[in-house]
């Protein structure tokens, strides 16, 4: 049963114009991975991935599908279709594109159009095709194609497309005011906060993650195209590196300050923890904001980060600031990352070892009682400001069942006594309502619209 209610509509085979099915007209060929490999990868729990070999074609429809399963290999195809979006459990992926959108159009029936055209170009990208039937050579010489073309002969690479609505398309534009979700409201301001309008907030956002960033960006430039006259950019985020680990599987990364990040995370594996922290309950939202169960809220921030003064810093105050070694990630006061943190245990000059103010005392959900959240960023660099400095940082994504009760008190205690704030600034945010999955035959805005 689908988790959201939903108008009755026959599945619709990814079928373009002329009846040609997504394996006729792939716009690269998905590298699949050999018989010992997938053997692994079902072995695994990935029975949910496309089964798929060297230069054959991904099969867009029918396929069952689970985000919680990691892909096959680094090339391989991650099923669009899921009890949850792809692109927040899934094992995080190296590359990232973020977008976030101004919905442009009045038109009720445009906005619910493009969520039903993106819903298929995305099921095609992620399979490995061309973002639409036609790909490079659609209507002929004399009308634009219908696929850009920079990813094609690329594999699928691991891509997820992930969709989530702000709290400004429940305006009175569209009729939505009666959808919106409680949880789903703007973040207050907080302490520290130097952001910019020119990356804050939207309509609309969507996450492109994939293995290969040329795949990931080629995903979101087609969406764009497609949704020409009914959105336009309003702010946009490249991102590698990722500075999260979402499954047991991976090791934890490394941010821009060279320590190891989000190493208590919640998990793919942790079934449990992602029902308490992360998916959206069924009687968590009532009334209009029904059709959220199964999904998750979005939480985006973009925070630069001091480079150059933290590289003027000692070691030991760096560590003392993160509260944890920089070699290992080792809680201060133990010897391995994933050591328990010992708030209790006393350092050399008698204080507590991990000190008071330390970034992971102030965000452990022992001192935050008990909110966890699954965190899914990615380091930047943006070229430099203008005056010698390096705009680089943390591209904070975050997702939780309720930002309100999660996001909010938080950062509202890393705002007023983190260490870690003379070195940072949070200049983006955003928060965005990420729907549930959807079954065979349905469409992004269909629950929103019905």
């Amino acid at each position: 049963m689908s988790p959201f209610p939903s108008e009755p509509v026959a599945p619709e085979p990814l079928h373009g114009p002329e009846s040609e099915p997504v394996a006729g007209m792939s716009r690269r060929r998905v590298l699949g991975v050999s018989g010992t490999a997938a053997v692994a990868g079902v072995v695994a729990g990935a029975t949910g991935a496309y089964a798929v070999s060297r230069g054959t074609d991904a099969t867009a429809a029918g396929a069952p599908a689970s985000t919680a399963a990691p892909a096959l290999a680094l090339d391989a195809a991650i099923p669009f279709r899921g009890e949850h979006q792809a692109g927040i459990v899934t094992p995080a992926q190296d590359r990232l594109h973020f977008v976030a959108l101004d919905v442009v159009t009045k038109d009720r029936a445009q906005l619910r159009q493009l969520l039903k055209d993106w819903t298929r170009a995305a099921e095609r990208m992620t399979a490995g095709a061309e973002a639409a039937p036609g790909g490079l050579v659609g209507g002929g010489p004399n009308r634009a194609p219908e696929d850009t073309g920079e990813a094609y002969g690329l594999p699928a690479s691991g891509l997820t497309i992930t969709i989530g609505y702000g709290p400004s398309l429940f305006d009175d534009r569209f009729g939505l005011a009666s959808k919106k979700p409680a949880a789903l409201q703007d973040l207050p301001a907080f302490t520290g906060d130097q952001l910019d309008p020119r990356r804050t907030g939207g309509d609309l956002c969507i996450q492109a993650c994939a293995n290969d960033p040329q795949v990931a960006v080629h995903a979101v430039r087609n969406l764009v195209r497609l949704g020409f006259g009914v959105v336009a950019v309003r702010w946009s985020q490249l991102g590698f590196g990722r500075t999260s680990s979402t499954s047991t599987a991976q090791a934890t990364p490394r941010n821009m300050f060279g320590f190891k990040d989000g190493t208590n995370n919640v998990k793919a594996e942790e079934p449990e923890g992602l029902a308490q922290h992360v998916w959206v309950a069924p009687d968590d939202e009532t009334g209009g904001g029904a059709w959220m169960a199964g999904g998750s809220y979005l939480v985006a921030r973009r925070i630069r980060m001091h480079i150059e003064v933290w590289d003027r810093t000692s070691l030991q105050e760096q560590e003392d600031i993160i509260g944890r070694d920089k070699k290992e990630g080792a809680p201060l006061g133990q010897a391995k990352e994933h050591d328990a943190l010992d708030f209790a245990k006393k350092g050399p000059d008698g204080g507590p070892a991990i000190p008071v103010n330390a970034h992971v005392r102030l965000a452990h959900q022992s001192h935050l009682g008990g909110i966890r959240i699954l965190r899914r960023g990615y380091n930047f660099t943006d070229g430099s400001d203008g005056v010698g400095h390096l705009d680089a940082g943390l591209f904070f994504l975050a997702y939780m069942r309720d930002p309100q009760k999660q996001f909010v008190p938080m950062q509202r205690a890393l705002a007023k006594a983190d260490l870690l704030n003379e070195y940072i600034e949070h200049n983006g945010s955003a928060v965005f309502a990420c729907p549930p999955g959807l079954e065979d035959g349905q469409h992004w805005g269909q629950a929103l619209f019905a």
